[in-house]
């Protein structure tokens, strides 16, 4: 299958983002709605997710990204693989995780992956960036007690950026004080294998949500 090309940014406050995403039927997505979940927020082509359900089949797994090009062609194949435990959404997450997280039973929701998302460089765009107060507070309400938020990027002031808001949140603390220097998912992103390639760093951090 030949690779989509997208335009590599997308402004997620422009008009045509800015209708929430509906909830779909959960039951209807997933062959077994009582596994738990991994959300990755900006999925991109969704290789990492495709990946993720191969390995980890106890799992449910949920991409959603805002470019719809790459939502049909992750879809096609996680379809030729036929995978029940994987959905692709084509949304603007900024404003449409209530809608998608609130049917969810609570706990389902065990863990999220945000990783190397765009860092909009300019101090005017930066409010399109992905990790936002907003976004913060709707994963604090919806993840499980104990559940993990794993954020990585090889741009150093977008990973000290997203640090400080989860660690500004109350229902978050962050596991070590320091970057990381090993991934602890099982799988890296494209992005993240092409810059150590490269011998630049990367930096990774992990919250959990405080148990109650």
């Amino acid at each position: 299958m030949a690779i989509v090309r997208v335009r590599e940014h997308v402004n997620p406050l422009s008009r045509k983002y800015q209708t929430p995403a509906e909830s779909p039927d959960w039951e209807k997505i997933y062959a077994d709605l009582t596994l738990p979940l991994h959300l990755d927020i900006g999925c991109g082509r969704g290789r990492f997710l495709l990946k993720m359900a191969q390995l980890q089949p106890e799992w449910n797994f949920l991409g959603l990204e805002i470019r719809e090009p790459l939502v049909d062609q992750s879809i096609e194949f996680r379809d030729q693989l036929g995978l029940q435990n994987l959905h692709y959404l084509f949304c603007n997450v900024n404003n449409s995780l209530p809608a998608l997280l609130a049917p969810l039973k609570p706990g389902t929701l065990q863990q999220v992956t945000i990783q190397f998302p765009d860092p909009w460089f300019k101090r005017k765009h930066q409010k399109r960036r992905v990790v936002q107060p907003e976004v913060v507070e709707e994963l604090a309400l919806h993840l499980s007690n104990g559940g993990r938020v794993f954020v990585q990027s090889d741009i150093e002031e977008v990973a000290i950026e997203m640090v400080d808001r989860f660690a500004a949140h109350p229902a978050f603390h962050r596991q070590d004080c320091d970057w990381l220097t090993d991934n602890p998912m099982p799988i890296p992103t494209e992005r993240e294998a092409s810059t150590l390639e490269r011998g630049e760093p990367v930096y990774r951090a992990v919250f959990y949500k405080h148990r109650d």
